[in-house]
């Protein structure tokens, strides 16, 4: 790209200072507030990831501890909720290559497919990022066809309630999701967010539907490729984060699964390193030079014992915001099954903890925000730990 990706890596480091920025709403800067949480703007601004408040609550997949996940019903009723942005897209392709909200590929779960008896013939097993999968799978429908199901609660076991809004919403396209973000930014008087993922970019580019080139098409469509566009992009891959640093100039995370884990995308080209690797000063260095942001799982950040309770906060906040990178752990759930031992109440599967408990521990480790299923427990949570 020669000049031009002289020009992107420019402003990329332009990025990293903003979003370093950030780093000092949470933990320690974050206790003197008073009131709510510390915004560096309002209205529908200019500023960045720094104009978000500290620390910053994520609807992840919208509010989906209410609603079906990734439905314009769960983003509409996170950003009612209150949430500061909104996980609006979990991207994967279609058949003719429009980017749709699931979760994952594979649809069996997340939608109605299993009814419509016209799809039943492809029913499939495939290999996705080096695991047996079987079911129905996005690349394989055209975005016409995909736009015939309705989306169903993914834990009906857990979120039984959720299972009465199943069939009332379709499958977004990212597009959609990027007008409905201009319409609710429109109406609301300020600043939408979202933070869509890219889900499996070294699958995908492997079936000629490569992710990272077609968001960056949407997202220049829509003028929202720039720093202080609403948008941050992440993805569990690193190499899919470096190729989208040449591309747009959004804000970039990497995700951070499990310290023993493996990015896929690292698998496939033989790189040997581990999260544990990343997570070290010299891996969150190189993470640093690229992307402006983590965001590690919960564990990562305070580990769990073998009984499932917390144990001592590793160094990882300190570690990365030395760095400049901003964390933004995921996820807090209010269910029992998901909290850690300390705050479960109970055995039953849908049952309410401590969530309180947990997020004051967690935001006490200064972290940047947190992606969490139930967004006004979140909001509730922040004012407590804000105002001591």
């Amino acid at each position: 790209m020669g000049t031009q990706e002289s020009d992107e890596q420019a402003r990329g480091t332009g990025r990293r200072a903003l979003l370093g920025a950030a780093v000092l709403g949470a933990g320690g800067a974050v206790l003197g507030l008073s009131g709510t949480a510390r915004a560096a703007g309002s209205g529908y601004g200019g500023g960045g990831v720094k104009s978000l408040p500290k620390p910053t609550i994520i609807g992840h997949r919208g509010a989906s501890g209410y609603r079906p996940e990734h439905t314009l019903g769960a983003y509409q009723l996170a950003l009612d909720l209150g949430a500061d942005i909104v996980e609006a897209g979990d991207l994967v392709p279609t058949k003719d290559g429009h980017l749709v909200c699931r979760h994952e590929p594979e649809i069996g779960g997340t939608t109605d497919i299993a009814d419509h008896p016209e799809f039943a013939a492809r029913k499939t097993t495939k290999l996705l990022d080096g695991v047996s999968v079987t079911g129905w799978f996005t690349e394989d429908f055209t975005l016409a066809e995909l736009k015939t199901l309705r989306a169903i609660e993914r834990i009906p076991a857990n979120r039984p309630h959720n299972t009465l809004y199943n069939g009332r919403w379709e499958i977004p396209t990212f597009e959609e999701v990027l007008q409905w973000q201009e319409e609710q930014t429109r109406e609301r008087g300020k600043q939408v967010w979202i933070y869509p993922e890219l889900k499996h970019p070294t699958y995908f580019r492997k079936l000629g539907l490569g992710l990272e080139e077609r968001i960056a098409k949407v997202l220049r469509k829509y003028g929202k490729h720039k720093w202080n566009s609403p948008v941050i992009v992440q993805s569990f891959e690193p190499t899919s984060i470096q190729r989208l640093n040449k591309l747009i100039d959004n804000p970039l995370v990497v995700l951070l699964s499990g310290a023993s884990t493996r990015p896929y995308d690292f698998v496939d080209s033989g790189d040997p390193r581990t999260v544990a690797d990343l997570v070290k000063p010299a891996g969150l260095r190189e993470i640093a030079s690229y992307a402006q942001g983590i965001g590690p799982t919960l564990d990562l950040i305070i580990p769990r014992d073998a009984s499932g309770k917390l144990t001592t906060p590793t160094t990882l906040v300190a570690d990365a915001h030395k760095v400049g990178l901003v964390l933004h752990p995921w996820t807090l759930r209010n269910e029992n099954p998901f909290l850690p031992a300390d705050f479960r109440k109970g055995t039953d599967a849908d049952a309410y903890g401590d969530v309180f408990g947990a997020y004051r521990t967690y935001f006490a480790t200064g972290i940047d925000g947190v992606f969490t299923d139930q967004p006004d427990t979140g909001l509730l949570a922040r004012e407590d730990f804000v105002n001591g």
